[in-house]
């Protein structure tokens, strides 16, 4: 439940599964009016640009977008992270009299955004570079069989691909004493911000196919390439940002140490259909949604509209 007023700062979640057209709709409904905070995990990271489906530069020079390409693909960056810097961009874009959008893909991030973070104290910067380390040395799985014995709750809670939040907790643990699933999330989004949450969905048979032309297009525009090119320029596969999808399935199916290039393609759009069907099941805890087909732009504005007219 929201305690916010009509006083607070009006934000727009835009959200939905990957390969839904958020962008598509974004590109046909707002001006430079608006301003867009990236909301996906990977879109974070520099040099990653076609697995990653940023927003093409036309659209980027016509509406502003932040929090893309502001870490290395070797940097680690968590929802906490997020959560100040889009605090920081959105008290920025409302003081130049802009309606903010958080647009993407990444529900953990959206989530905390609406209710906040958890207060877990500061866990000292060498205790997060060992554990980082030890990813490296020893890998995720090791990692991940320690975490299901100091935090059984966090390890069924995270995905067996999910690097960030397994690092994350094992270092809060090491850290603190403490399990992270042991600090409370807040359960009233926060004050300061009025929210109106739209998602997007299509059938999903639609979604399917939608998903695999993308992943055919990414493939046509030089994905392998841009592979290619991340390792040149000396970066690693336990790097946090070639773990995500379009990017992990380059190094899990190699044989003598070459890729085998249709098995990753059809990996990945595997991977990707299942991603989107774990996106829509967390999507559905966030309160208080209006749902649409990315058709429904007439209805989508009018919304809109009514929001910032401060009749919802």
């Amino acid at each position: 439940m929201s305690i916010a007023s009509k006083s607070s700062i009006p934000v727009i979640l835009l959200f939905g599964p990957t390969g839904v057209g958020k962008t598509e709709l974004i590109e046909e409904l707002f001006d430079s009016r608006y301003e867009i905070i990236n909301t996906d995990s990977q879109q974070v990271y520099r040099h990653l640009d076609i697995g990653t489906a940023k927003a093409p530069a036309q659209l980027r020079n016509k509406i502003k977008h932040h929090l893309i390409d502001i870490v290395d693909p070797s940097e680690g960056y968590d929802v906490g992270r997020f959560v100040r810097d889009a605090d920081t961009v959105l008290r920025e874009i409302d003081s130049r009299g802009h309606v903010t959008v958080l647009c993407g893909g990444t529900s953990f991030y959206f989530l905390h955004f609406l209710y906040g973070l958890p207060q877990v104290p500061e866990v000292p910067p060498d205790i997060r570079g060992n554990i980082t380390l030890r990813l490296r040395r020893e890998g995720r799985q090791a990692l991940r069989r320690e975490l299901e014995q100091v935090d059984p709750p966090s390890a069924a809670r995270i995905h067996p691909h999910d690097t960030q939040r397994l690092l994350r907790a094992l270092e809060v643990f090491h850290g603190t004493g403490r399990r992270i699933s042991d600090f409370p999330v807040p359960t009233q989004t926060r004050g300061e911000y009025r929210f109106l949450n739209i998602g997007l969905n299509r059938d999903r048979t639609e979604l399917y196919r939608r998903i695999d032309s993308r992943v055919e297009s990414m493939w046509e525009q030089g994905l392998l390439a841009e592979i290619k090119n991340l390792l040149a320029m000396g970066y690693h596969e336990e790097d946090p940002g070639l773990r995500g999808i379009g990017y992990r399935e380059f190094f899990l199916m190699r044989r003598a140490g070459e890729f085998i290039y249709p098995q990753i393609r059809e990996e990945i759009k595997k991977n990707s259909r299942r991603y989107a069907k774990r996106q829509l099941s967390f999507f559905r805890r966030i309160p208080e949604v209006r749902w649409f087909h990315p058709d429904q732009k007439t209805e989508v504005k009018n919304l809109i509209d009514r929001f910032l007219s401060s009749r919802l």
